[in-house]
């Protein structure tokens, strides 16, 4: 029979038992589920479903099942805004603990006042719906930023930690990768990156220029680098950022078969190597300043350029052989300097193709004209930083390569430059012009001619008695309070006064000015005068200061014998 019935027929069939069924009790109930199965087909819990649902509005159109009722009105939620802004934003489950004794502080001062009802809810609330109400709150109190909750954690949780006691002098390929940030004095914005690796047995360090912090230019970095190192590359050794800790990188580096660790959190001496490498290579080479753009990034990349090989070929460094403590001091021992390239030429793991490509590179090699290389890329990145206000300054310079007379010429000026000290541009301190500040009007503005006026009849005026002037012919405009103006204004009209009167040159002709006192003519003294000594009278002489004066003829002799 039920495959006889249609669907208009069953629509028909539940809409006259609809209403049956909702006034019946609970065994009449029973009886009509059993009566409409038996008609329909239907299973019992589907039949309750269809006996339950909300009275049909056309053919083919039902009601939407009644939602669920919302226990939290606005009233809760406001009140938990407001307790949690009370309880300086801290999360649900600290709040709930709160609320029992926040709430009736807040009610006691008139801050928070909710009827019975919904001072029970809020008391009963858990922690979980806390936080669901407050979802909006919290990402409105962010700057609407939302962060992807575990996305990152779950990948740097599968990264083994590498601690800087772990390394246990491994063959060469092995290297710690950090960035470092040029961005001046603001974070803001987008700036250049760069991304430093360094081998771990060998010192060997490779800087590469990055546009911006992103995955895939991390992957074409470490890509890139492979082809400069002289060997494989092993493993790779990251910090925390999410630069490296993300789906991009570690994925592509387990597929390049490449061992990936990272450092603990806030423990940068995991990565001593390539921290100790930013501050000698990069920050020596790029400064503190902000850099940004394309055409920066090209003109950084042929920086690193020159540098990895005066670096790696012809800069030695140390290498700590042992460290050991007694008591309070740490006593370091350090093997010979040595460049990166000896060191390779010195391990034993180093196949013997590689130290040949290497010595044939040595040997065409000119470190001067390196050296000169990088002195000019770093005259054309001078020009394009602010180190002042961290704000790249945009000028366009032109992009000459370095010729064999350039390094000659470099050559020649290397003493000079050594003696000088010059700092290099990239280090150079840009002095920009300060702001001129714009003048204020002053209340005293509008009566400085009548100042001025005073003072040419009385020069001795105070600005006490200015003040006292002004007070009485303008009681409701000055006071007391205007004494320091004014005495700033007296000063400023009696400078001015000062001035003038040097300009228009001395009031007497030079001839007749009086001669300084303490200058004796002929002597060649000028200072104070010295005691008068008595003068002591001779036939027509006199002896005074220890000179024969002649009276008659004021000649000046040295006294005799």
């Amino acid at each position: 029979m039920a495959g006889k019935i249609s669907m208009g027929a069953w629509r028909e069939v539940v809409s006259a038992v609809t209403e049956r069924y909702r006034s019946a009790k609970r065994a009449e109930k029973g009886r009509i589920l059993d009566e409409l199965c038996a008609t329909t087909g239907w299973h019992r819990k589907h039949a309750v479903r269809a006996l339950r649902r909300r009275d049909t509005i056309g053919p083919g159109e039902v009601e939407a099942t009644r939602k669920r009722r919302r226990r939290y009105g606005a009233t809760i939620k406001d009140a938990l805004t407001a307790l949690w802004e009370a309880s300086d934003r801290v999360c649900g489950k600290r709040l709930k603990v709160m609320i029992p004794t926040l709430l009736p502080a807040l009610e006691q001062h008139g801050r928070l006042q909710l009827g019975q009802s919904d001072r029970d809810r809020v008391l009963a609330i858990s922690a979980a719906t806390i936080d669901r109400l407050l979802v909006d709150v919290k990402i409105a109190a962010s700057g609407g930023r939302r962060r992807r909750a575990g996305f990152y954690s779950a990948i740097r949780r599968e990264v083994p930690i590498r601690t800087f006691n772990d390394w246990n002098s491994p063959v060469p390929g092995f290297c710690e990768v950090d960035m470092v940030a040029h961005g001046g004095t603001s974070v803001a914005g987008s700036f250049i990156q760069t991304l430093t690796m360094v081998d771990v047995a060998t010192g060997w360090t490779e800087c590469l220029p990055l546009l911006t912090r992103e995955g895939s230019l991390v992957v074409e970095a470490i890509n890139r680098a492979q082809s400069l190192f002289p060997w494989l590359l092993r493993g790779v050794d990251f910090d925390n950022d999410s630069a490296f800790m993300n789906d991009v990188v570690v994925p592509w580096c387990r597929e390049q078969k490449l061992e990936v660790t990272r450092s603990r959190a806030y423990k940068k001496n995991d990565q001593a190597f390539v921290e100790q490498k930013n501050g000698a290579v990069v920050r020596r080479l790029m400064g503190y300043g902000r850099f940004d753009g394309v055409e920066t990034a090209r003109m950084m990349g042929r920086l690193y350029a020159a540098a990895r090989l005066y670096v790696n070929f012809f800069q030695p460094s140390f290498k700590l052989k042992e460290k050991r403590r007694e008591g309070a001091k740490v006593i370091k021992r350090y093997h010979l300097p040595s460049t990166p390239y000896e060191r390779a030429l010195a391990h034993p793991k180093v196949t013997a193709a590689v130290k040949k490509r290497l010595r044939d590179q040595y040997r065409s090699l000119d470190p001067v004209a390196l050296l000169a290389e990088i002195r000019a890329t770093q005259e054309e990145l001078g020009n394009r930083v602010d180190r002042r206000a961290g704000q790249a300054r945009g000028l366009q310079p032109a992009h000459t390569r370095i010729l064999p007379a350039t390094a000659a010429t470099f050559a020649k000026t290397l003493g000079k430059t050594a003696t000088v000290g010059e700092p290099r541009a990239t280090h150079r301190r840009t002095r920009r012009p300060y702001k001129t500040r714009v003048r204020m009007p002053s209340k005293l503005d509008p009566h400085i001619a009548a100042i001025e006026a005073w003072l040419a009849e009385q020069p001795q005026l105070t600005a006490l008695a200015i003040v006292g002037r002004l007070r009485e012919k303008y009681p409701e405009e000055f006071g007391k309070r205007q004494h320091s103006i004014v005495q700033r204004l007296l000063r400023a009209l009696r400078r001015r006064a000062a001035e003038r009167l040097v300009a228009q040159g001395p009031l007497d002709d030079a001839t007749t000015a009086a001669p300084l006192p303490g200058v004796v003519d002929g002597s060649g003294y000028v200072g104070p005068d010295p005691p008068t000594a008595p003068l002591v009278e001779q036939a027509g002489k006199a002896i005074w200061r220890d000179r024969l004066i002649d009276i008659g003829s004021s000649s000046v002799m040295a006294p005799s014998g």
